[in-house]
């Protein structure tokens, strides 16, 4: 009867889950709770989380004669020691303790005799390192027998052999396999198996390379024939992408051997190629679990799986890769030269991560790893000398500090455009592809960037590909007076309706206030926002936030300013050009010098960038956007009128007569309505900022200084020592203001604040309207702009609403954010 139809399984254990004594009580559980429900032939263990690493660097410490490893050898004993005393009975500890110090003390000898000779081979390092997995798996043989699971230890280099390649022996399958077979047919019990480690035809100890104790129970699940083989490491399978990357990512339920291996070679490391190649040929399922979550169902690994609704399966990414571009006018006439290139590249022992080469074939070009470059340099400059001399081929170019983006998925060939949302994708982040590679499988598409984007352009692409219907914006927010704070409000309240009808989630990673400022790169807690801003400990400072944002490793970061501050305003060409938007209902840049404008929506023309100020000219109303439909379907602007101050519009319909002005003024103050100082309200400088910005949209290059300006502060006012001084003087005038509403009055006119623009010119002025003019009837401090163009000649297209409120202006700057995160 074949081991498949008996069901036998080989359980492997490793990473954290071999950390600790108490994660290995989590070990022990998983196994006999396995062994209850079907027949375990074999588990392999890795050493304990550390020890190899450790057990390195005792070897080379000896060879260079270091004292040192004296102390990290004796501490590596306590160690192990600790871990016996705590999984293991009386009864049967010291049985225990003996092997393990048996063992200890070999392993004190072979370091001791490295120390002498001060030299450390290749061999010799993997027979140091094959103690770790010895240890561990002595130990758990010995807790799972005082337990009374029936086991027994076996040393893998008894069934595996390999070639005498140290460090990353290649296995001789014929000889493992009958070796493996007629041991698990004497041995019936369970066996506590070795990962990692082997031994060559000689029988010397080899170690099987990265990854080598999953390949250790994929070896024997092949030989024996098992019905599956099942990985149990700390994390839950293999995830959508790395979660310390991409929080977002998931496990996933099933995939294929073969998206496994594409995965692994690009950098995920649950599980690694090798492993997958015996299972493959007997098409056994491989299952990674998670040893602290026995309950999740993991990740099933086989032939084919079902495909799901994501654009892919997963992606990885392998850092520190270097590019080598060969190009020369000679190349496309040279035969062979791709095949001398890779030659000298293989016989140097550099490895290739990825290839491209230009439909020209004036260039190729190979990503190697960046410790491999200048080798990689030398090589093929000394092989292509010749060429080079007679100027067919031009120096190596050398690109560092680059990444390998892969993104994987069987399914990818049966969906049309993933290439091109893969790079709309990057380009809207600004993220720049050095170079691209697809096979003809189309299994995967992979791209080279920069290092420093790794991590945005993941999280983007998760976004896009596994939730193409859902969009994430990550906010960084400047001043929290009456706008920001109300702004945060309605973020807050408006949060789970966007995430759960619209897919819309708005997380705030960074706050600021004129005295300090909190990150967070999760999202801030916004239900806490104040206090936890007022206990922190960074203080605020404009430079610090700004590259701390940058430096946040999120997609589709906002940048918002709420605050009126000219200098937060200087750093906006800053922040776009760091490809990061901005949104703000602050007018300094939009009405500052004409060439800054152009500059800002120059930059905010990129792919991915924003630049969003609609507040500014009419708190939420949708002047600006209104303004931008005109002009894109073709009509011209001829005429633009518009009262937008909503303080000055309140002030203007309640200045009926009844009330002296300066009364009105100080009653709108006491309001709020006002700003805190009323004569910033009434110089009429903000209305001038805002005719500005409205000529500038529609393409007149002006300047403010340019615009005819009619404050309603007289000089005495202006110039008053205080808020108060400026409210008694502005009394004494009452009679100025007062006669010219009595003579509108009598002409049948009322008196409204209007700016103008026509024919090139601005104006802001008070005017006296009569009832055919639209702005006769206005009410409380409705803003209202009414364009004349070539299609509204007879009657003006009117957008008319509030105009002031924190409430109704945060709203307009919270619109802005989320029109700044559409695709």
């Amino acid at each position: 009867m074949s081991a498949k139809k008996r069901g036998i399984k080989v359980l492997k254990f490793g990473g954290t889950s071999m950390g600790s004594a108490d994660a290995m009580q989590r070990v022990i559980a998983a196994i006999c709770s396995n062994h209850k429900d079907a027949r375990v032939a074999a588990v392999v263990v890795s050493a304990m989380g550390g020890v190899t690493d450790q057990l390195i660097a005792i070897a080379n410490m000896a060879a260079a004669h270091d004292p040192r490893y004296k102390k990290t050898l004796r501490e590596l004993g306590k160690r192990h020691e600790r871990t016996v005393r705590s999984l293991i009975s009386r009864r049967r500890r010291s049985q225990a303790l003996k092997e393990v110090r048996a063992l200890l003390a070999y392993m004190e000898r072979v370091v001791q005799g490295i120390s002498l000779v001060r030299e450390l081979s290749p061999a010799t390092l993997d027979y140091v390192m094959s103690y770790g997995e010895r240890l561990s798996a002595h130990i758990l043989s010995e807790a799972l027998q005082d337990r009374g699971v029936a086991c027994e230890y076996l040393n893998a280099r008894n069934i595996i052999t390999t070639d005498g390649v140290f460090g990353e022996a290649a296995v001789d399958f014929p000889i493992t396999n009958k070796r493996v077979r007629a041991h698990f047919k004497k041995h019936p019990k369970l066996q506590m198996v070795t990962g990692f480690i082997a031994s060559s035809h000689s029988g010397k100890t080899t170690t099987l390379g990265r990854g080598g104790s999953d390949y250790s129970a994929s070896i024997i699940a092949s030989a024996l024939g098992a019905r599956t083989i099942e990985i149990w490491t700390d994390v839950s399978g293999v995830y959508t992408a790395d979660p310390r990357k991409v929080p977002e990512a998931y496990p996933l339920h099933s995939m294929t051997y073969l998206e496994a291996i594409e995965l692994s070679y690009f950098g995920a490391k649950v599980i690694h190629p090798p492993t997958m190649r015996p299972a493959m040929e007997k098409n056994i399922p491989i299952i990674i679990k998670n040893t602290f979550k026995p309950e999740a169902s993991g990740t099933h690994i086989s032939r084919s799986a079902p495909e799901d609704a994501a654009l892919a399966k997963g992606i990885s990414s392998a850092g520190d890769i270097a590019v080598l571009r060969i190009e020369g006018s000679g190349m496309a006439r040279s035969r062979g030269m791709t095949g001398r290139l890779f030659n000298a590249l293989s016989e140097s022992d550099i490895n290739v991560t990825l290839i491209t080469q230009g439909s020209s074939q004036n260039s190729i070009s190979v990503a190697v790893a960046s410790s491999s470059a200048e080798r990689a340099r030398r090589v093929i400059e000394e092989e292509f000398a010749l060429e080079r001399v007679r100027k067919l081929i031009n120096p190596v170019i050398v690109e560092s500090k680059l990444a390998v983006l892969a993104v994987v998925g069987e399914g990818m060939r049966h969906k049309r455009g993933i290439a091109g949302k893969l790079f709309s994708t990057l380009g809207e982040q600004g993220v720049n592809v050095i170079a691209i590679s697809q096979g003809s499988s189309e299994l995967n598409i992979s791209v080279v960037i920069r290092e420093k984007d790794v991590t945005r352009a993941l999280c983007a692409i998760h976004d896009s590909f596994f939730f193409p219907s859902r969009r994430v914006v990550n906010v960084f927010l400047v001043g929290t007076g009456l706008i920001g704070s109300t702004l945060l409000g309605q973020i807050a309240k408006q949060r789970k309706y966007l995430q759960e009808e619209r897919e819309y989630i708005v997380r705030v990673l960074g706050v600021a206030n004129a005295k300090h400022m909190i990150f967070s790169e999760s999202g801030i807690p916004l239900v806490r926002w104040k206090r936890e801003l007022s206990a922190s400990r960074k203080r605020a400072e404009l430079n610090g936030f700004i590259e701390r944002m940058k430096l946040s490793d999120v997609p589709n970061k906002i940048f918002v300013d709420c605050t009126a501050s000219s200098e937060v305003a200087s750093r906006y060409a800053d922040i776009l050009e760091a490809g990061i938007s901005v949104v703000t209902p602050n007018k300094k840049a939009a009405s500052g010098p004409y060439s800054y404008y152009a500059r800002l929506k120059k930059l905010a023309s990129k792919p991915g960038v924003k630049f969003l100020y609609e507040t500014n000219a009419g708190a939420a109303l949708p002047v600006l956007s209104t303004l931008y439909d005109l002009l894109l379907n073709g009509d011209r602007v001829i005429k633009i009128e518009a009262i937008l101050s909503g303080t000055l519009s309140y002030i203007f319909n309640t200045f009926d007569g009844s009330k002296p002005f300066s009364d009105i003024v100080r009653e709108a103050k006491n309001k709020g309505y006002t700003e805190p100082d009323p004569r910033a309200d009434l110089s009429g400088e903000d209305v001038a900022r805002k005719i500005t910005i409205l000529a500038r949209e529609i393409g007149v290059p002006l300047e403010l200084k340019d615009v005819r300006l009619e404050g309603l502060v007289s000089a005495k006012a202006k110039n008053s020592p205080s808020v108060e001084a400026s409210l008694v003087q502005l009394k004494k005038e009452d009679a100025v203001l007062e006669k010219r509403r009595a003579a509108a009055q009598r002409a049948g006119k009322r008196l409204r604040y209007i700016a103008k623009f026509e024919k090139g010119k601005a104006s802001v002025s008070l005017q006296a309207l009569g009832p055919e003019h639209p702005f006769y009837e206005m009410r409380g401090s409705d803003n209202v702009v009414a364009f004349t163009t070539t299609r509204y000649r007879e009657t003006p297209l009117v957008v008319r609403g509030p105009g002031a409120g924190a409430a109704v202006t945060a709203g307009g700057v919270f619109a802005d954010i989320l029109r700044a995160g559409m695709k």
